[in-house]
């Protein structure tokens, strides 16, 4: 169910070995609109040379039909590093057609199949973890590390710091070196939206 696969022309493709991989919920797959999200995708990808997959999901079995596409069908796939989510949902939980799902049994749908990936989270949701909820994630699915925002968008979206942030894993693959120079670049964004890693 990869309808809506938006890629580089294929020669610019086999330049870049770091893709993002873009997930964003939306009311109904069937309505093509563009949003937000892809729109700041378009442009990391012009400004940066940064190259995506963009993919929309109305229901758990749509994002888990694909992530399973990505993760077992896409030859590219240990090239992605993050896995950016535009959902909504509460601090440890997303929220797709109304339902809400723990990001545990999120962890439990994907059990060792996110190695070494980043799980990044648009403001869309607030994402507030203890260290216990972060640590089952991390443990049972193989991620790196989930990343997102404390604090509510409040007519603030984070695309902007969410591109800032995926550029720079571009340049330097060290998690934690980057992290640090996104706050000492966009220091007043990460602090208003509350940046956050759980590794």
């Amino acid at each position: 169910m990869l309808e809506k696969r938006q890629q580089l022309p294929q020669e610019q493709l086999i330049d870049t070995d770091y893709f993002i991989y873009c997930l964003e919920a939306v009311e109904d797959v069937e309505v093509d609109t563009v949003t937000e999200a892809q729109k700041k995708l378009d442009q990391l990808t012009t400004q940066y040379g940064v190259a995506s997959i963009y993919n929309t999901c109305d229901t758990i079995e749509g994002l888990e039909d694909n992530l399973n596409a990505l993760v077992l069908g896409d030859h590219n796939f240990k090239d992605y590093e993050i896995i950016y989510l535009v959902i909504t949902g509460e601090a440890n939980s997303i929220c797709l057609n109304d339902y809400y799902y723990s990001l545990q049994e999120i962890a439990e749908i994907f059990e060792g199949r996110l190695d070494g990936k980043i799980l990044h989270f648009s403001n869309a949701k607030v994402l507030d973890l203890d260290e216990e909820e972060a640590q089952y994630f991390i443990d049972i699915t193989g991620a790196r590390g989930i990343s997102g925002y404390g604090n509510a968008s409040n007519g603030i979206t984070s695309s902007s710091l969410d591109i800032a942030f995926f550029n720079l894993f571009n340049e330097d693959d060290n998690m934690l070196d980057v992290v640090e120079e996104l706050h000492q670049r966009h220091y007043k964004l990460c602090k208003l939206l509350d940046f956050r890693l759980y590794y």
